[in-house]
């Protein structure tokens, strides 16, 4: 996924470094805590991209195993990222110690997990408790590997604009706006509604965004649970695609292209009055409206249908590297909760371990901007609400950019949707046979 994914967010004690010694042979064990002594010195790379806010628990880490040394190779964007890793994971060679996996795309290689360490060879069957199951379960394979230690997430509340819900007559105290979400249609028609009243705003950005949200809470979206390509036998998604489009010919959608200049300027004006909005859209929120938009608008803490995710990422840890123990132990380490409220304070990413909504520099942040809006305990709220059992298939992301950029055309009223619909098919049918390379 290509969201300026963390524009808004993104001692060790004694007791932690003994429970990671189910990394390695002991606690005293290579790189552990102390005196370096006659350890031979030991370099790690870590291939990231966008902002994971981890400067400084590289230099904590370096500081107490003097013998290792982080390199990170960063890439500024998730394409750019993927392309590096596919190359590399092609030829056999050049992949770093650690490779971070983004959410949308971690399926692409689970298909391929036998090229990336099972972290249960490393004591992850001990750690898997830290994460909420949904989290582990995205790195899981088919045969039950392990591949990769969770890092954020992106649960989703709904962002709303208080000033023109009242404009409408709604209600604007988010615990009653709260009360209107409780599904899909129930979002669609409190929306056309809002559109009786305020004609000149729309509900909501894009259909893109809105079938993101949607689609992400399918257990079945484009695949069945033994990776095949499920096309139009699944009538949870033509059902879905219908919906949103239907929403565009109701004038639900601004038809704004997300992440386009246009869709940055549009918060400073009253284009839409809600959006889906996981923890990290916050800080783009509040970047793009600046001082116009402080206040007006709020978070409730409600997401149709139940949770959703839409964000997130993982740390792997490749069979190409020759400190497969130290890169698993550094994994792990980075992925604590300890770790993940750190990287929270710092940028903004919100935890996938449970301990850290028990932290109070979690669950009790509030946000001025957002009209105090609790947001810590919301978002703690929408990660436990979260239920994905989802299944995704290799050519996960490819297909959904496929879907999602047919599904643009008829919001910009360039395609009808039938024609976009089959348009789609056709496109995801030749994706999922694509073989992927390496």
């Amino acid at each position: 996924m290509r969201r300026r994914f963390r524009a808004g967010h993104r001692p060790v004690a004694v007791v932690l470094g003994c429970a990671l010694a189910l990394l390695a042979a002991s606690c005293g064990g290579s790189g552990g805590s102390g005196s370096s002594g006659d350890q031979p010195k030991i370099e790690l790379t870590i291939s990231t991209f966008n902002e994971f806010g981890y400067d400084d628990l590289y230099d904590e880490y370096m500081a107490e195993h003097p013998n290792i040394r982080i390199i990170e190779r960063h890439a500024e964007t998730v394409d750019a990222h993927i392309k590096n890793l596919d190359t590399n994971l092609a030829s056999g060679s050049g992949m770093a110690d650690i490779e971070a996996m983004e959410i949308g795309w971690i399926y692409k290689y689970l298909a391929r997990g036998d090229q990336f360490v099972d972290l249960r060879d490393f004591g992850a069957n001990d750690l898997k408790d830290r994460w909420l199951d949904w989290k582990v379960a995205g790195a899981t394979t088919q045969d039950g590997r392990i591949i990769g230690y969770g890092t954020d997430i992106g649960p989703e509340a709904i962002c709303y604009r208080r000033d023109l819900f009242a404009k409408a007559g709604l209600p604007t105290d988010r615990v009653e706006v709260a009360k209107l979400f409780a599904d899909w249609p129930s979002y669609f028609a409190t929306g056309r509604k809002f559109k009786e009243k305020v004609p000149g705003s729309a509900w909501y950005s894009s259909a893109a965004l809105t079938w993101e949200a949607m689609r992400n809470q399918l257990i079945q979206a484009y695949y069945s649970n033994q990776d095949r390509f499920l096309g139009s036998e699944n009538r949870q998604l033509k059902s879905t695609w219908d919906q949103v489009v239907q929403g565009s010919a109701d004038g639900l959608s601004a038809r704004l292209q997300e992440w386009s200049d246009a869709w940055n300027k549009s918060f400073r004006t009253e284009a839409f009055a809600t959006i889906a909005c996981p923890g990290w859209l916050l800080g783009v929120i509040q970047d793009n409206a600046g001082s116009y938009g402080k206040e007006k608008w709020d978070v409730a803490d409600v997401f149709p249908n139940g949770g959703g995710n839409w964000g997130g990422s993982y740390l792997t840890v490749p069979k190409q590297s020759s400190q497969q123990a130290e890169a698993a132990r550094l994994a792990a380490w980075l992925t604590a909760p300890e770790q993940q409220v750190k990287v929270f304070k710092k940028v903004g990413s919100f935890p996938s371990t449970v301990d850290a909504y028990d932290d109070t520099q979690v669950k009790s942040q509030v946000n001025a901007y957002f009209n105090n809006a609790p947001v810590g305990q919301i978002f703690v709220n929408r990660a436990r609400a979260v239920i994905l059992k989802q299944h995704k298939g290799p050519r996960e992301g490819e297909i959904n950019q496929v879907f999602s950029a047919e599904l643009a055309k008829v919001d910009q009223g360039k395609e009808t949707p039938l024609k976009a619909w089959n348009r789609a098919l056709n496109g995801a049918e030749r994706a999922a046979n694509t073989r992927s390379s390496g």
